[in-house]
């Protein structure tokens, strides 16, 4: 019986270690940068973030040098020309401009990286949720700006090095080709991001705009969604990062103790010393 009893307490304890385990794994959704083409392996301080991309300065994924490149018509970054249907009005490439640096510079996209299946990356974002305000502007401000695709991740026509219309393709406005705020911002970017009814400061969506002399409230928002996927994926209500490191204290302390707690109630401790278990 006690044999039998010890056994069904390391069960108990494997399986608390288990979870913990998947715990620890998901604190990764948290100030990280995603395995990409441009971007630092861990979010840290940077000296100087150029226009646009200054927000994340503080704590970014991007180099002072990626910042600047964002901001060129046609960057090398990823040679992409956004002047593909004639000349992209500033007020409308404003909006793409801040879109790179957060894609480039954020540490707080963690709960949307995804696995890649491209050439130059490993890791991309998908359906990260972005604020109402975010995308309707976007949409506002380029909606008389034209374009020949719906989707400029992929099916450009690359045979000078950069991208241009396919062939048989027309350049028409983007109120055709994306007839509603939801439609630019979730298919531009092959469902990189996901509209929401929610706004700015609620906590519940990530801002591409925000004044980082209040803080920088994508943080929250990553601390939140990280909260939902890890309750997702352990079956509970809610856990926190806090709670979740508390969680695991007593299992990983009680893993010290187990081998000698099962030789005292199985009946067989010889008291020889650790290092004849």
């Amino acid at each position: 019986p006690g044999l039998a009893l010890g056994m069904g307490a390391g069960q108990v304890l494997l399986l608390l270690l288990a979870a913990c385990v998947v715990l620890a794994a998901k604190d990764t959704l948290l100030n990280v940068c995603m395995d990409a083409k441009h971007h630092k392996t861990k979010p840290g301080p940077e000296g100087m973030l150029y226009n646009q991309c200054a927000p994340w300065k503080d704590n970014a994924c991007c180099t002072a040098n990626t910042s600047s490149e964002a901001h060129k018509d046609q960057s090398n970054l990823y040679n992409f020309n956004w002047n593909h249907c004639g000349l992209m009005p500033p007020k409308c490439k404003r909006h793409f401009i801040q879109d790179t640096c957060l894609y480039e510079c954020s540490p707080n996209l963690g709960p949307w990286i995804d696995q890649a299946d491209s050439s130059w990356r490993r890791e991309r974002i998908l359906h990260v949720p972005l604020c109402r305000e975010d995308c309707e502007e976007w949409w506002e401000d380029c909606k008389d700006f034209v374009t020949c695709k719906e989707n400029w991740h992929k099916g450009w026509n690359w045979a000078t090095g950069t991208n241009r219309c396919p062939w048989g393709s027309m350049c028409r406005p983007f109120s055709l080709v994306f007839p509603r705020p939801k439609d630019l911002c979730e298919k531009i970017w092959s469902h990189s991001y996901r509209y929401t009814a929610e706004r700015r400061g609620s906590g519940r969506c990530i801002q591409m705009w925000f004044d980082p002399a209040q803080g920088n409230p994508n943080v929250a928002v990553a601390e939140y969604y990280a909260g939902k996927k890890r309750s997702s994926s352990a079956g509970v209500d809610d856990v926190s990062p806090e709670s979740g490191k508390a969680a695991c204290a007593l299992p990983w302390a009680v893993l010290l103790l187990l081998p000698l707690a099962l030789v005292v109630v199985s009946g067989g401790c010889e008291c020889r010393g650790w290092g004849s278990l």
